[in-house]
């Protein structure tokens, strides 16, 4: 074999080793220091890193990911949901511009109408802002699946997760919404953070049930034992759905992380403790005690630490630094 030869069969080998099952990784960019785009996607590619999320169309980083096989959940401004709600022609230009430019390149796993604004007042703009992303889709002939992504704060109880209840204030619009979803097939989007709910309450939350290293059952729910929070917080959303007629919805994380700095709890030991034991847990297939043998996929918060995020710990979550360092290495090889 020549030298080129086994040079390019070396570089084909790196190129399409698999990353880790069920396993993506958040791209923020709210950093004035961060690298251009296309530095960025070849740093995922260096990392086995297959599944991005970004928050908003942003056109470098559709342009830099065309034909870099990696997927990629599209998210809408908030400020679009009501344009997008109340304008049908309003939700074809924006599939118009910023998907079908890059549809046949670039791999759209889902697109999140909204982050986080259920309850609130942008809430009930959501259903109506899916239907009409959905419609614009069909109508272009792009099997795309839309939904919304929420925080766990649309749960009003969530202890034991047999407990587990939309609020409220958010059920009057989770409670369509999850029908909707359920009636395409498409996955609820939720963001789950053990870290807050540990941070929030160490007294009564032990740190190694929210680090994912508990080896036996640390909290029993009936005929289900947990070991780690992060499996409760997703199980406490499964009963919720269930609550309001959906048993058979699906939930895809779309934000969970640790910090490494920014307060007692936020750590470099806790933050790579936490990655990389979940990445071992989600990617073991185990699913949770409620859906057992299915992987969640699941997107960690985030990639880089971004200098324009709220001071402290919101700053913080980043797996790299803006020079594309490591702030502390996570298993990415399966």
């Amino acid at each position: 074999m020549t030298r080129l030869c086994i040079l390019l069969f070396v570089f084909a080998c790196v190129t399409i080793r698999p990353g880790v099952e069920g396993i993506g990784v958040n791209y923020g960019l709210l950093g004035n220091n961060l690298p251009p785009p296309a530095q960025v996607i070849n740093l995922l590619k260096s990392r086995n890193i297959q599944k991005i999320r970004i928050f908003d169309p942003n056109q470098d980083v559709l342009t830099a990911l065309q034909g870099s096989d990696i997927s990629v959940i599209l998210g809408t401004r908030n400020e679009d949901l009501q344009s997008l709600a109340s304008d049908p022609t309003f939700a074809t230009n924006w599939v118009q511009n910023n998907v079908i430019p890059h549809a046949s390149t670039v791999k759209f796993t889902y697109i999140s109408a909204g982050n986080e604004v259920i309850p609130g007042p942008l809430a009930n703009f959501v259903l109506e802002a899916l239907q009409n992303l959905e419609s614009a889709l069909k109508a272009n002939n792009l099997n795309i699946p839309v939904s919304t992504t929420v925080s766990l704060k649309v749960l009003g109880t969530s202890f034991p997760p047999s407990n587990g209840a939309f609020s409220d204030s958010a059920v009057q619009f989770l409670q369509p919404i999850a029908q909707f979803l359920a009636t395409k097939q498409y996955p609820l989007l939720a963001n789950v953070y053990p870290y807050f709910a540990y941070s929030g309450n160490p007294a009564q939350v032990q740190l190694d049930y929210a680090l994912l290293k508990g080896t036996g059952p640390i909290v029993s729910d009936g005929q289900f034992q947990y070991n780690n929070l992060f499996d409760a917080m997703v199980d406490s959303l499964y009963v919720a759905l269930e609550k309001v007629g959906q048993p058979a919805a699906e939930v895809v994380v779309t934000e969970t992380g640790w910090p490494s700095a920014g307060d007692v709890f936020a750590t470099i030991d806790n933050a790579q403790t936490y990655a990389n034991n979940l990445i071992a847990h989600v990617s073991s297939g185990q699913g949770t005690p409620r859906r057992p043998g299915k992987i969640v996929e699941t997107y960690i918060f985030a990639l880089f630490n971004e200098n324009q995020k709220p001071a402290g710990v919101e700053e913080n979550f980043g797996l790299f630094y803006p020079d594309m360092t490591e702030v502390y290495h996570v298993n990415l090889t399966p």
